[in-house]
């Protein structure tokens, strides 16, 4: 993303004033950054911004499908990146608005398109030039870990028919993880929580908040419970119920 184009210097300086607290300046600066657009894909930046500066959850969904419109009419590789948070954000728009089925929908589409693990989305990229010290791979963690809880929270909202539901495709999709299971290592993150066992939410907590039903997620968070169960710091009934939910089926 070319930090020249006006358009990106407007977004950059928005990004500032809501950072300082100046929240009515930085709307102007993103109206400004809209009407200066020259095309589809700066269009597509700016009413991404505006979109989170809206006051009602119609008007938040209309710039993100205008954002997600125009990042369509791009169809390029300057927007592939840009998919995961344009699905993300439809998601909340339509949760805010008391749909969790056309939620979980957009919700599977952002987990179908996320970047991999340690990629950076640069969707963001504006944010950064007012930063300078975002890492790479943290917006794309966030992305994931967002996704994660919007499927947990939203797949029993999911009836057989909805005539307005986006149509997905047929490839494999994403599962969230067994109910019980995930029960269970919540219990036992609430009880690292509870005495700061920094260590065990340190190995866990990037795993298990950012799974979304993959292989490669299953492995990665079976791989980080089975570290803290080799080191055999954990009391004993801990330790036992970790190697359980380790063993359960939904993990193997």
């Amino acid at each position: 993303m070319d930090p020249e184009l006006s358009v990106v210097r407007l977004c950059a300086e928005g990004m500032q004033a809501e950072a300082e607290g100046r929240a009515e300046a930085a709307r102007e600066l993103f109206q400004q950054a809209w009407d200066v657009a020259a095309d589809d894909y700066e269009a597509c930046i700016a009413a991404h911004y505006l979109a989170r500066h809206q006051t009602s959850a119609e008007e938040t969904l209309r710039w993100n499908q205008e954002c997600l419109d125009r990042a369509d009419r791009v169809a390029d590789e300057r927007v592939r990146e840009f998919y995961p948070s344009l699905y993300l954000n439809m998601a909340h728009a339509y949760r805010r608005l008391g749909r969790p089925t056309l939620a979980h929908h957009y919700f599977l589409r952002a987990a179908e398109r996320v970047t991999p693990e340690g990629r950076y989305d640069r969707h963001d990229a504006a944010r950064d030039q007012c930063d300078h010290c975002v890492h790479q791979g943290q917006y794309g963690d966030w992305n994931r870990f967002a996704i994660a809880e919007g499927l947990r929270a939203t797949v029993g909202a999911v009836p057989a028919d909805v005539s307005d539901a986006p149509t997905l495709p047929g490839a494999a999709r994403p599962q969230p993880l067994d109910a019980e299971v995930d029960g269970r290592i919540r219990e036992l993150v609430a009880r690292w929580c509870a005495r700061a066992d920094l260590k065990a939410l340190g190995l866990t907590l990037p795993a298990y908040l950012g799974y979304l039903g993959t292989e490669a997620d299953r492995v990665r968070l079976r791989s980080a419970l089975h570290m803290v169960h080799a080191a055999r710091w954990l009391p004993t009934d801990e330790q036992t119920e970790l190697g359980a939910v380790i063993g359960a089926t939904a993990l193997r």
